[in-house]
């Protein structure tokens, strides 16, 4: 009994030790990752505004949320953002003009969509665009907390009369500075929150 307990109380902090090392790698690797892809603190140019003005009829307001995916990270242009090519897009699709509201925030999580709403909802909005998930994946969010925070956004968006959309979390195992193991972590947990965005969004 007493050699029974003993095995166990071993494998017991064995596995622990094994965790805080694997851990403790990812979060390194996580680290370097970062340095090799960069960050910057500059928010592209604003794509608000009304997109196919030459257009007759009355303008459909769309309104974007999201995160860095959804502000356009890395763009210099506001027509290469995600909220100018919705507006320029849409307003050419439909043959009406279409007026753009972008209230998503670089390094947003699913948890911070409500605050968006909150401004958001001011624009009337009878679109919706939502992108976001990738720091919720970076953050260790688990998928089953980030989709029911998306229920309740996609929910109060719907409750407003707003037709409401949902780009889900990109496979982060594509990002080629992502070191192994954490590649395979990083597409693993992307992939399994986008199917939870997917379920939650329907």
């Amino acid at each position: 009994m007493a050699t029974s307990r003993k095995i166990a109380t071993t494998a017991a902090v064995g596995t622990g030790a094994l965790a805080t090392t694997v851990v403790g790698l990812l979060a390194g690797e996580g680290k370097l990752a970062r340095r090799a892809i960069g960050t910057s603190e500059e928010r592209p140019p604003s794509a608000d505004g009304l997109y196919g003005d030459d257009l007759a009829g009355r303008a459909i307001s769309c309104l974007i949320l999201g995160d860095s995916a959804a502000v356009g990270y890395g763009m210099t242009s506001a027509d290469a953002t995600p909220p100018g090519m919705v507006g320029l897009g849409l307003s050419h699709l439909l043959d009406t003009p279409v007026q753009i509201t972008s209230v998503a925030v670089v390094g947003a999580r699913t948890s911070d969509l409500q605050r968006q709403i909150d401004v958001g909802l001011e624009a009337k909005p009878q679109i919706a665009l939502i992108i976001v998930g990738v720091n919720d994946v970076v953050n260790r969010v688990t998928p089953r907390v980030s989709a029911r925070q998306l229920t309740a956004a996609v929910q109060r968006l719907t409750d407003a009369g707003c037709e409401v959309v949902v780009g889900t979390c990109p496979d982060l195992g594509t990002v080629k500075p992502l070191p192994q193991p954490l590649r395979t972590v990083a597409r693993t947990w992307s992939r399994r929150l986008a199917a939870r965005q997917g379920i939650a969004a329907l």
